[in-house]
């Protein structure tokens, strides 16, 4: 079991990691057209809320290094869309850019936006996978007491996160990641039927970085296609 002084110093460091990543972001000058370049798997890779998609770049490296070409949608800007809004963005770049056989790499919010799509937005199958790393597929309790609607919609009792919590037909195609404690998301983020994968750490932010979350999107980058029988799709 965590103790206090354990839960209290994995928050520290999230909040400096978390920090620390937003202050390379904002002066950040790489332009996302630099990890278009490979011949493996694509990789679709959609941030949290108020984090661009640089918060990313640790994985968004890795994946190139690894040969996958990695498509960030800018759209997006720093993510305070709803979720079906932004899912909307996602499937309509995989369609015009025509990529099948994704990957699409998730943080937090991100991950509600990735399984909407997968469920509601992609009859062609063109996302095959999901790794969501500190997603609140139940919600979070906290989001109640937010003044911005953005984070509000986060509620375990918002329709959005009630409507993807019945849809589990494509939970087995998605792997969660999480800490031991997250100071986000009380909740959690096992997602019933899928791969859940819980870190030996606590955070919210810095176990994008964590060897074993490196680690499970490259293999999950590099796995054969799965099964298609049957999507999860509903029109």
């Amino acid at each position: 079991m965590s103790t206090v002084f354990q839960i209290a110093g994995w928050w520290v460091r999230d909040y400096a990691y978390a920090v620390g990543r937003q202050l390379r972001s904002a002066v950040s000058r790489v332009s996302p057209d630099e990890f278009l370049g490979g011949a493996g798997r694509p990789v679709v890779v959609i941030p949290g809320i108020f984090e661009d998609w640089r918060f990313m770049l640790p994985l968004i490296r890795k994946l190139q290094g690894a040969g996958h070409p990695v498509h960030v949608v800018t759209v997006l800007q720093r993510n305070r869309l709803e979720v079906p809004k932004a899912a909307g963005l996602i499937a309509e770049y995989l369609r015009d850019r025509d990529l099948t056989d994704t990957l699409v790499v998730a943080h937090s919010k991100g991950g509600l936006i990735g399984k909407f799509a997968m469920t509601s937005l992609d009859p062609e199958l063109r996302i095959s996978r999901m790794v969501a790393v500190a997603s609140p597929f139940s919600g979070s309790r906290y989001a109640g007491f937010m003044l911005l609607p953005s984070l509000r919609a986060l509620s375990p009792r918002n329709a959005v996160t009630l409507q993807l919590s019945r849809e589990q037909r494509v939970n087995e195609r998605i792997t969660s990641i999480y800490g031991l404690f997250d100071p986000h998301i009380p909740e959690g983020s096992v997602l019933p039927g899928a791969r859940n994968v819980q870190l030996d750490t606590g955070g919210h932010f810095r176990i994008l970085a964590h060897e074993v979350t490196l680690r499970t999107v490259l293999a999950e980058a590099a796995a054969p296609t799965p099964a298609a029988a049957d999507t999860g799709y509903r029109s």
